[in-house]
């Protein structure tokens, strides 16, 4: 059931705009990327989950141990849910595969769908992202368009960390663009303006 998860769901007007997932991040909720989902993608459908994962009262999607020390087998089972969760919202609401966006937490579970349920995603846009995973599954994303946005002074996602998740997902055959912005963990304008043009870029490669 699509109840798994508090959701919102706002149908999409623009007809063949890709799908977007829209996911939080920590203390975040089902109403938090909605207006970025609306920025991003103008009359994309937005699907837009709560995390199931309380951390001192403030949803998540997936255990951490420590600030950057993560769960790992946590991480792999709410992935699971989630990908269970998309699966079913697609069939519900009569939806392609869509395109995540996620920030953060948000972002790390977007990361590991892509890497644990290749094909559940068409796509991703991952906002302040670090591995989720440190032994990834083989897995196959040949094509899959990623957008990295990470910031330069980031105090809670190593530089090094964040190139190694990109080459994760290049390895696993990802089409990466990763690009660091002189910003912190918190989203910036060019954030936007770099993630709507990209998206952009792949309706129009899509209507090709």
């Amino acid at each position: 059931m699509t109840e798994s998860f508090i959701h919102r769901f706002q149908p999409g007007s623009a007809a063949g705009a890709a799908p977007l997932l829209l996911l939080h991040g920590t203390g975040g909720d089902e109403n938090d990327l909605l207006p970025l989902g609306a920025m991003l993608s103008s009359g994309a459908a937005l699907l837009s989950p709560r995390g199931r994962v309380l951390e001192h009262g403030m949803p998540r999607f997936f255990r951490r141990l420590a600030e950057g020390v993560f769960d790992e087998d946590d991480v792999r089972r709410r992935a699971a849910e989630l990908g269970d969760f998309v699966t079913k919202a697609r069939q519900r609401y009569e939806l392609a595969a869509p395109i995540a966006v996620g920030f953060s937490n948000g972002a790390n579970i977007a990361a590991a769908l892509l890497l644990l349920q290749p094909g559940v995603l068409a796509g991703a846009v991952l906002l302040r992202a670090m591995v989720p995973l440190s032994q990834p599954p083989a897995a196959d994303l040949t094509g899959t368009p990623v957008l990295m946005l990470s910031g330069v002074t980031d105090p809670i996602v190593p530089a090094a960390n964040a190139t190694r998740l990109a080459a994760q997902l290049s390895d696993a055959g990802a089409d990466v663009t990763h690009r660091t912005l002189p910003v912190g963990h918190q989203l910036s304008q060019a954030d936007v303006t770099l993630a709507r043009d990209w998206l952009a870029g792949l309706g129009q490669r899509a209507a090709a």
